[in-house]
C-alpha cells in the first residue's frame, strides 16, 4: 500500500480535483501538506485523507519536509510526493531528493521552471523556439530588441499562465517598461521575439523516458492577444483528429524537447505555434497537469477521468493511453466593461442553438469580481464526435454570450 503525500499550498477547487483523484486510488493512503487547515477540505474528501499537516509556507521545501515529518506518526514511511502547481515543481524535486524518493530530478525541474534556461537548452539541441534573452539591465534589453525587432514579449523567467506577461511594440515603450522593473542580476526579466501564427498546446505523457500519449489543442486567439484586448473571449478547442501527418512535426519536436529537458515520467503541457510558413515553434512547456479546465477537456475528449489517470501515473509510473472519441472545447466567458458582474446576456439563445452540446458550465455570478485573466469569469464546455460541430458551437457562444460588468 503506497503512502503518498500531496502538497497543496492552497485548497483551490482545481487542486482539490487532483487531490480527490489521488485519495481514491485503490490501495493508496494519501496525506496532505498545506498552508490551510484540514477543516477547509470538503467533508466527502476529508474521509479519504489519512493525515494532514499544516505548514507556514506550502511552497518552501524546508516547510514541506517539516510537514512530512509531522505526518510520520500517522502515515509511517513515504513512497511518493506529488503536487500540481507550476511554482512548486522545483521544491517537490528537492524534497524527493532529500527523502530519496523517485520522481523528477531537481535539475529537470529547474529546466522546466526557468524559461530562459529551457529555451537555451532547446536551442542548443536545434529545436525550434523563440529567440530570447534574460536581461538584468536596460541596455541589454534594448540591444536584444535591436537584434530581433518588434514586437517583443516581456515575461518573468519563472512565470505561469501568462501572468505578468505583455507585448511591447516600440523602443520607447520597452525602455519605460524595463526602467520600471528595477532590473538586477538577482531580478532579471525575460525578453522573447513575438511569434506570429496559430497557437496550440501539446499535452503529453512520458513513461520512463518514452512518449506514450499526447493531445493537441487549438487556441482562438492566443492568450496574449486576449490579455491585450479586454473585449475578447478566449476559446480552446481539442479536435478529434490528432494523428494526421499535419501534427507529425510537433509530435517529433515535442518528444525530443521533453527528452532534452530531462523528463522521465509525467504529464506535461506545452505551448507551441504553427508559423505562417507552416513551421512549428515551441513557446514553453510545464512539467505538470494543464490548468484552465484543460484536464477536464481532456477527460471529455477521451471519455475518461484524466485526473485519476494523472494520479495513477504519478504513483505507479503507469498510464493506459485512452482513445480520442470526441472533439471538445471551452468558451471562456469574460466580462465586458469595468466593475463587477452585473448580468449575462445571450444564454437563452445559446441554449436554444447549441444546448444539446454543452456538457459542463460555470456561469459568472452577480457581483463577482473579474479575474483579469484570459480564463475570464466562467466557461461553457461543449462536446461532439465531429470537430466542425464543436468549432461552430464555440464560435456561436463567444459571439452571442456577453458578460456585462458595471
Amino acid at each position: 500500500m503506497p503512502n503518498v503525500v500531496f502538497v497543496a499550498p492552497f485548497l483551490m477547487d482545481a487542486t482539490l480535483r487532483f487531490v480527490d483523484a489521488a485519495a481514491q486510488l485503490p490501495g493508496v493512503r494519501l496525506a496532505l501538506v498545506s498552508q490551510e487547515p484540514a477543516d477547509k477540505l470538503p467533508q466527502a474528501l476529508r474521509r479519504h485523507v489519512a493525515a494532514h499537516a499544516q505548514v507556514a509556507d506550502g511552497t518552501s521545501s524546508t516547510d514541506i519536509l517539516a510537514g512530512i515529518r509531522q505526518l510520520a506518526p500517522q502515515l509511517g514511511s513515504v513512497d511518493r510526493v506529488l503536487g500540481t502547481l507550476e511554482q512548486l515543481q522545483v521544491q517537490l524535486a528537492e524534497v524527493r531528493t532529500a527523502l530519496g524518493l523517485p520522481g523528477m530530478s531537481v535539475e529537470a525541474a529547474q529546466n522546466f521552471r526557468d524559461k530562459s534556461r529551457m529555451k537555451t537548452l532547446l536551442q542548443a539541441a536545434n529545436l525550434p523556439c523563440a529567440r530570447h534573452r534574460l536581461v538584468a539591465e536596460v541596455r541589454a534589453g534594448l540591444d536584444f530588441a535591436a537584434t530581433v525587432g518588434f514586437p517583443i514579449v516581456v515575461k518573468p523567467p519563472a512565470g505561469a499562465g501568462a501572468r505578468n506577461t505583455f507585448r511591447v511594440d516600440a523602443l520607447e515603450a520597452l525602455q519605460r517598461a524595463l526602467e520600471a522593473m528595477s532590473l538586477s542580476p538577482d531580478s532579471p526579466t525575460l525578453l522573447e521575439e513575438f511569434i506570429t501564427g496559430q497557437e496550440h498546446s501539446f499535452d503529453s505523457v512520458f513513461v520512463r523516458g518514452q512518449l506514450v500519449w499526447y493531445s493537441v489543442s487549438r487556441y482562438f486567439p492566443t492568450p496574449l492577444e486576449v490579455l491585450h484586448n479586454p473585449w475578447i473571449q478566449w476559446v480552446v478547442m481539442l479536435p478529434r483528429e490528432i494523428d494526421s501527418p499535419h501534427y507529425t512535426d510537433i509530435r517529433t519536436a515535442a518528444a525530443r524537447s521533453l527528452t532534452v529537458l530531462g523528463l522521465e515520467t509525467g504529464l506535461t503541457h506545452m505551448e507551441w505555434f504553427r508559423r505562417r510558413d507552416g513551421s512549428v515553434a515551441i513557446s514553453e512547456v510545464a512539467a505538470r497537469p494543464p490548468g484552465a479546465q484543460f484536464t477536464t477537456l481532456l477527460s471529455y475528449a477521451h471519455d475518461t477521468d484524466m485526473y485519476r489517470a494523472w494520479a495513477h501515473l504519478m504513483v505507479y509510473d503507469e498510464f493506459t493511453p485512452p482513445a480520442r472519441v470526441y472533439a471538445t472545447g471551452a468558451a471562456y466567458l469574460r466580462g465586458q466593461g469595468t466593475g463587477r458582474v452585473r448580468a449575462i446576456h445571450g444564454l437563452e439563445q445559446v441554449q436554444h442553438e447549441v444546448g444539446s452540446l454543452i456538457v459542463e458550465s460555470k456561469l459568472p455570478g452577480p457581483g463577482q469580481s473579474p479575474t483579469g485573466t484570459y480564463e475570464g469569469e466562467g466557461y461553457l464546455i461543449v462536446r461532439h464526435p465531429e470537430t466542425a460541430v464543436v468549432e461552430e458551437a464555440l464560435r456561436r457562444i463567444v459571439s452571442v454570450v456577453r458578460v456585462e460588468l458595471s
